[in-house]
């Protein structure tokens, strides 16, 4: 009689499941990678080519700007070369060199911007090499996104008595004021608009604030969350206001100057 010898295989079933499990892993592990790329291809569009984009598309408006006051130059008694006082551009009044006169209010008159754009003065901030264009209002889309400088409604115009108050991306958009951080007091800003030159001198900067302090944009700007950050006093102010700390809109930095007579 013949002995039958019966042959079990075992483990099978287990490597089965195992092999399984590997390809769902290595199949999450492409997907997390395949993530990882789209989300960082959106953050270098978002910090790199929108910068690049907004800072050329300024610098052009600039260039327009400079261009139309050259050919027709504001006249002797000043017609025409005004700016009203924060008009136009929408937004919320939340804290989100040549030769020229340094005193004296631009009259109120409808204002000479670049055609088919609210940009309508040029801001110089000597200490930072930024040239930027300023524009009514401090609209993201409208305004803050092109790269330039928006002026709150409301507010001062060039060479007012009161409160010339700017807003400025930080970061993305051409980040205009993203180094503002470093004026100290006595660096010029300088304020162009067609053949008008005002000249502001830095005094005073507050590192933080909230976004709801609008006492920073006051006609006499004195922060209303820390009240011995600001002025007492009526003059001619300008007002910059920028996110900290980067890449964050948490908080608002603000640097203050008075107008050079």
């Amino acid at each position: 009689m013949r002995d039958h010898v019966r042959v079990v295989v075992q483990g099978r079933g287990r490597r089965g499941r195992g092999a399984g499990l590997a390809r769902v892993l290595w199949a999450a592990a492409e997907l997390t990678v395949t993530v990882g790329v789209v989300v960082l291809l959106l953050v270098v569009h978002q910090v790199w080519w929108t910068n690049r984009q907004a800072a050329a598309a300024a610098r052009e408006e600039v260039q327009e700007l400079e261009s139309q006051w050259a050919a027709a130059p504001v006249p002797e008694d000043g017609g025409g070369s005004g700016v009203g006082g924060g008009t136009g551009g929408g937004g919320s009044p939340e804290v989100p060199s040549g030769a020229g006169r340094t005193a004296g209010a631009v009259p109120r008159e409808a204002p000479a911007r670049a055609a088919g754009s609210d940009a309508y003065a040029v801001l110089r901030v000597p200490r930072l090499g930024l040239v930027v264009p300023v524009a009514q209002g401090i609209d993201k889309r409208g305004v803050l996104d092109k790269g330039y400088v928006g002026h709150y409604p409301g507010t001062a115009a060039p060479g007012e008595q009161g409160n010339f108050a700017l807003a400025g991306h930080r970061n993305t958009h051409g980040e205009p004021f993203r180094y503002v951080n470093r004026l100290r007091a006595g660096d010029e800003l300088i304020v162009d608009v067609r053949g008008r030159r005002f000249v502001y001198v830095v005094g005073k900067t507050l590192a933080q604030t909230t976004e709801r302090d609008t006492g920073v944009i006051a006609p006499v700007p004195r922060s209303v969350v820390k009240p011995d950050a600001g002025y007492g006093e009526p003059g001619a102010y300008i007002t910059l206001t920028t996110c900290t700390p980067e890449y964050s809109s948490r908080y608002r930095l603000v640097v203050w100057g008075t107008l050079r007579r």
